[in-house]
């Protein structure tokens, strides 16, 4: 029972903090995802044994130089490549059981691409139409926090068929339709409260749920292969934050993409 409470007034702290952020301002915004950064690549240094001076080196002086300010669209896609171009290292990864972490190169190449470089096209997601649009980056975790939740839910009460047993053995493919179906509905509600469409809030949905699962599941393999439960203890009763937004950074790329998509085909 307390291990319940001290999790539930954890993440009631979170949510608050980061929609105190989101809305207050968008320098909130970049300060609070700014620290998050850091401590994420922290955390992940810590799982795969790399000193940390060099990451958070990148780490603060990409975000300061790409985040905090404009880039060209040339820099931001290219920005974009390399990190989809990663994204796609971290599923072949999470699929090859034989897939090992040992030279500092790969732990280099995964905390640039895997952390600090969605971190970094996170933050600009809220700014695509040039002003500053704080509905769409909590929108994303509202339909974040859904999939997660009735995930969970479902999968307790009707789930049958394990997704990945070997990386995850509580998720399972009843679990997974079931928080990607409550989400989509969540995209509904949230079309009447906002100023885009109902197609756009199904596609977030889609690729935050999707999407959303395999960083999870991404991040439980460097996990596993550490041989920890959590990213870090920041959190308590959820973990680290790595732990909180695994989900989030893994989805922000092909939320972008999106983006780009959108503004190419209109």
């Amino acid at each position: 029972m307390r291990e319940t409470l001290t999790r539930l007034l954890s993440g009631i702290v979170y949510i608050v903090l980061l929609a105190a952020a989101v809305y207050f301002s968008k320098e909130s915004f970049l300060i609070l995802f700014g620290v998050f950064l850091m401590i994420a690549v922290v955390e992940f240094c810590n799982l795969v044994n790399l000193n940390k001076t060099a990451p958070l080196l990148i780490a603060g002086f990409g975000y300061l130089l790409f985040a905090t300010f404009p880039a060209t669209i040339i820099t931001l896609h290219l920005l974009l490549l390399a990190t989809l171009l990663v994204s796609a290292r971290c599923i072949f990864f999470l699929f090859d059981d034989s897939a090992r972490i040992d030279d500092d190169m790969s732990k280099y190449v995964f905390v640039i691409g895997y952390v600090i470089l969605p971190f970094i096209l996170l933050t600009k997601i809220p700014f695509q139409d040039i002003y500053y649009n704080p509905e769409v980056i909590f929108g994303m975790f509202i339909l974040i926090w859904t999939n997660d939740t009735f995930a969970f839910i479902v999968g307790k009460t009707m789930g049958q068929n394990k997704l990945f047993e070997r990386i995850s053995p509580k998720k399972t493919i009843e679990g997974f339709v079931g928080g990607v179906g409550f989400s989509l509905v969540v995209a509904a509600i949230i079309t009447r409260f906002s100023n885009e469409k109902l197609y756009f809030w199904v596609a977030i949905a889609l690729i935050v749920s999707i999407m959303g699962t395999l960083g999870d599941l991404v991040e439980s393999k460097f996990k596993r292969l550490a041989g920890v439960k959590d990213s870090g203890t920041i959190m308590p009763g959820h973990g680290g934050i790595l732990d909180r937004l695994d989900s989030v950074i893994f989805a922000a790329p092909f939320v972008f993409l999106f983006y780009q998509i959108l503004y190419y085909v209109s």
